[in-house]
């Protein structure tokens, strides 16, 4: 047991602890001032925020009907929800790519809409909803699942509507499941990669997020990266 923990403490804080003490506070403070980190970094903190909004409000009435509904092909619609979660994000990007752009299955609907996605800011925001929406669906079902029935059942017999039940019981009691979802869903959104160059590109200032910076970086100088 304890060489088990020392070899898994090594491979999850060695690398953090490596980081850390490559680059002194200061140069990496002077570095934080560059232009082209400040613009990731913004970048990075408003398409993950949307997207983790986006994920939210269309995942809670799935995550509903996942935790509290039986119905025929409920299998399938869970398996669809977990697969971005364990498919290649660069081949997340490539679907992306095919569902969504010029050439692809939406491409001419969204073109005669006067709406082109690939390589905007915008494709970086549905890239990063697509890998991470699944992290908030899954834990915010798991969450009102384990909700007690019986609490339901009492807020329905005193005459409350499902709206009211739903807001006012079943969110509250798995605010914890949905909140940890939340930020599981951010997180994520936060440092994908595969999937935004793949479909957005790498462009500063309208489609490079941190991690794309980083990549960029290690290019040439270990440093910045």
């Amino acid at each position: 047991l304890g060489l088990a923990l020392t070899l898994l403490a090594i491979l999850l804080v060695l690398p953090i602890v490596a980081l850390l003490f490559r680059v002194s506070p200061a140069s990496l403070l002077s570095r934080m001032g560059d232009r082209i980190v400040l613009d990731a970094l913004r970048l990075s903190l408003v398409t993950s925020l949307t997207s983790t909004a986006l994920s939210v409000v269309l995942g809670l009435p799935l995550a509903w009907l996942l935790a509290t509904c039986r119905f025929p092909g409920r299998s399938l619609v869970r398996t669809m929800v977990e697969l971005p979660m364990v498919l290649p994000p660069t081949v997340a990007g490539v679907g992306l790519l095919l569902a969504f752009g010029r050439s692809g299955l939406a491409g001419g609907a969204l073109r005669a809409l006067g709406v082109e996605l690939p390589f905007t800011t915008a494709a970086v925001v549905l890239a990063q909803a697509f890998v991470a929406a699944p992290f908030f669906i899954t834990s915010a079902a798991a969450g009102m699942a384990e909700v007690e029935p019986r609490y339901l059942a009492v807020a329905s017999t005193l005459r409350a509507s499902p709206w009211v039940v739903f807001r006012r019981v079943l969110l509250p009691l798995a605010a914890p499941a949905l909140v940890a979802g939340a930020a599981m869903s951010w997180a994520r959104a936060l440092g994908e990669f595969g999937a935004t160059i793949t479909f957005a590109g790498n462009m500063p200032g309208i489609t490079q997020t941190m991690p794309l910076a980083v990549y960029l970086a290690l290019q040439t100088d270990l440093e910045a990266a």
